[in-house]
């Protein structure tokens, strides 16, 4: 028995290669980041890859607009900033309902980084 069967070793060999392979990939795909900071004075989208490479993108939250690719079935399926001819793609790793939701935040601080500050005096 044990001498027809001897490459089912080598095989057995590769699936856990490549299981270890998969899983390492998921790993370190899994250390990007984007963090997306708003204040009155400037829109900050930094995006961490994978590997360490650091992209930042500075825009005015006065004239940031929110666009959003939406599917009829699946729901928002990109999220962009439009400013001054650029076009950032913000969030591409949130599933469709987080997508949303985070929309709605987003559009809240825009909204409020345009009205400013607002000065609240001590009582």
């Amino acid at each position: 028995m044990l001498i027809g069967a001897w490459p089912v070793f080598g095989f057995f060999g590769l699936d856990v290669l490549a299981i270890y392979w998969a899983f390492r990939i998921n790993f370190r795909s899994g250390r990007a980041s984007e963090e997306i900071r708003v204040t009155t004075s400037e829109l900050r989208v930094r995006r961490i890859s994978h590997r360490g490479h650091v992209m930042e993108f500075v825009l005015n939250p006065l004239w940031v607009k929110l666009d959003q690719k939406v599917h009829a079935e699946y729901g928002i399926e990109k999220l962009y900033l439009l400013s001054g001819g650029r076009r950032v793609s913000i969030g591409s790793f949130l599933g469709p309902d987080e997508k949303a939701s985070f929309a709605k935040a987003l559009l809240a601080a825009l909204q409020a980084a345009k009205r400013g500050c607002s000065y609240t005096p001590a009582v």
